[in-house]
């Protein structure tokens, strides 16, 4: 007989070139063998070398989509991406506690508080930031800010490991039950070190650092793949280490693709030895 796998949810705005967004979220997903559903908050028009333009969800159409998978297919854990605006974060926040998700029910709640571009510019407008901090923190199982986000919603410039520590309890401050503040924008740390914490325990998860440029989704993969580590049942800190190994292999085998920034891979899951798998474009 066959057996249903669990279920994540993504609540995040779709990405035309397939890269990031809720694309990014719904590969990592079956590559970890969740079952992945979907509330598009937005479509945007974007390729590799970037956005062009987006259209916002309407505010109950997204709080629809959520209402119409927890009612009918149940939700093991969710996760947020690009949620535009603080009306869609605020109907968001409001739809997740009447389905029971969050850290305050039985479902794992993850926020990717999608707020910077890769060039450290704001993407969303203050009061926006604020409802994340007001909204999605206090429901938020585990947050994952790069550190353009952090410096955006704590005013923490995060340079090493003293001020990402400051960093992780000015986050915990919001109402989040973990933290984890991810050091990929540490350029001149050899390595990778990513710091969770829930106010009481501090765990360093350390990485290599790939030298490549092809890195957009990478927040997306990480998030989506704790997600799915939450889903099948794992603890927080479980969750996060599996998602930490997967980004790096993801990161480690991103190609090329377009004329810009291309996407990390979640493709080593599969066989290398696939029909076309040595093929190129």
């Amino acid at each position: 007989m066959t057996t249903t796998p669990r279920t994540a949810l993504t609540i995040a705005g779709s990405d035309s070139g397939g890269g990031a967004g809720i694309q990014a979220d719904l590969r990592t997903f079956f590559a970890n063998g969740v079952h992945g559903m979907t509330a598009i908050t937005a479509v945007t028009v974007q390729n590799s070398l970037g956005v062009q333009g987006f259209t916002e969800i309407p505010a109950e159409v997204v709080t629809a989509q959520i209402r119409a998978v927890a009612s009918d297919m149940g939700v093991d854990a969710a996760k947020t991406g690009m949620l535009a605006t603080a009306e869609i974060i605020q109907a968001v926040a409001k739809t997740l506690d009447e389905v029971h998700i969050g850290r305050n029910a039985a479902i794992p709640f993850v926020v990717d508080p999608v707020a910077a571009s890769m060039h450290g510019d704001a993407l969303l407008r203050e009061e926006a930031l604020e409802a994340i901090r007001t909204e999605l923190f206090p429901r938020a199982s585990l947050v994952t800010p790069n550190l353009d986000e952090v410096r955006l919603l704590t005013g923490v410039e995060v340079t090493g490991r003293e001020s990402q520590r400051e960093a992780a309890g000015a986050l915990l401050e919001f109402g989040a039950q973990w933290v984890l503040v991810k050091g990929g924008h540490l350029y001149e740390d050899p390595e990778c070190t990513d710091l969770l914490s829930d106010g009481v325990q501090c765990i360093e998860l350390t990485g290599p650092r790939h030298d490549t440029p092809h890195t957009h989704g990478g927040g997306d993969t990480l998030a989506s793949a704790i997600t799915s580590g939450l889903a099948k049942g794992l603890g927080v800190p479980d969750a996060v280490e599996a998602g930490k190994r997967f980004i790096e292999r993801s990161v480690a085998e991103a190609y090329p693709l377009g004329a810009g920034v291309g996407p990390v891979s979640p493709f080593w899951r599969l066989a290398h030895d696939q029909p076309g798998a040595a093929a190129g474009r």
